[in-house]
C-alpha cells in the first residue's frame, strides 16, 4: 500500500535585528535581549534601553515565526507577534535560536563596536528558557544570563546534555505571575545552581512582565558581573 511520506526542504530564511551603539562605544560589552511570545524586536530595545543605553551596545533580536495579533478595543488594527519555537520539531527552532545568537555576537564583536569575551543574555518569558539553553551549551560565548518571568530548559536535569561553567545568572520572577508564580521560579533557581556559578533571585512586585522595579536591579547586576570578569 502506497503510504505519506515527510520530506523536508531548508530554504533562506530572514531573520531581524536592532542595534544601539551609545555614542563613541568602542569595544563596549554586549547585551543581547529577546522578547517574550507576541512581542517584537522595537519594543524590547525600547525597554533595555530604559535600564541602560549608556554603558552596552544592544542588540535586540526578533523571533522568527511570526503571527497575527487580532483587533481588540485598545488596537483595532490587525497587528503582528513573534515567537521563538513551538511544539511541532522544537529542536529545529532551538538550533535555530543557537545559530542566530552566535552569528550576531560575531558580527557585532567583528565590527568591533561590542567586545566578545563580555556578552550577556536577556530573556523575557518564552526566550528566559532558551537563552539558558544556549549558554550552558556555548559556556565560552556568554559571560550572564539574565532570565525574566520564563523558565528553565525542560530537560535541564539530563545527564550530559548541559555544561557547568562561569556563567552567572540573574533570575527575576513576579510575585502575581499566572504563568510563572515565585514557588515555581524557587525551583527553578535551585535547579540551575547546579551548574551556574552564581544565580541571584528576585521576587518583585509583579505579574507576568519585565517589573519597573527590576531595572535598578538589573543594571546593578551588569555592572557588578562585568567587573569580575
Amino acid at each position: 500500500m502506497a503510504e505519506v511520506t515527510e520530506h523536508r526542504t531548508v530554504q533562506e530564511f530572514p531573520c531581524y535585528y536592532d542595534v544601539f551603539v551609545p555614542d563613541g562605544a568602542r569595544g563596549r560589552p554586549l547585551l543581547v535581549a529577546m522578547h517574550g511570545y507576541g512581542g517584537d524586536k522595537t519594543s524590547m530595545m525600547r525597554l533595555v534601553r530604559r535600564i541602560n543605553e549608556r554603558d552596552y551596545v544592544i542588540a535586540a533580536l526578533q523571533g522568527p515565526h511570526q503571527h497575527l495579533v487580532y483587533p481588540t478595543k485598545e488596537k483595532p488594527e490587525l497587528g503582528f507577534g513573534f515567537g521563538w519555537l513551538s511544539n511541532f520539531k522544537p529542536e529545529e527552532s532551538v538550533a535555530l535560536h543557537h545559530r542566530l545568537v552566535r552569528e550576531i555576537i560575531a558580527a557585532v564583536a567583528a565590527s568591533g563596536e561590542a567586545d566578545s569575551t563580555r556578552v550577556f543574555l536577556l530573556g523575557f518569558s518564552q526566550s528566559a528558557a532558551l537563552n539558558l539553553r544556549f549558554a550552558f551549551t556555548h559556556v565560552d560565548a556568554v559571560r550572564g544570563v539574565i532570565a525574566i518571568c520564563g523558565g528553565i530548559p525542560g530537560d535541564w536535569e539530563s545527564e550530559g546534555k548541559y555544561q557547568s561553567g562561569g556563567i552567572d545568572v540573574l533570575y527575576i520572577g513576579g510575585e502575581r505571575d499566572e504563568f510563572y508564580s515565585p514557588e515555581r521560579v524557587r525551583g527553578n533557581a535551585r535547579a540551575l545552581e547546579r551548574r551556574a556559578r552564581s544565580v541571584e533571585l528576585h521576587i518583585l512586585d509583579a505579574g507576568h512582565e519585565v517589573p519597573r522595579d527590576s531595572y535598578a536591579v538589573i543594571n546593578e547586576w551588569l555592572a557588578r558581573i562585568g567587573e569580575e570578569v
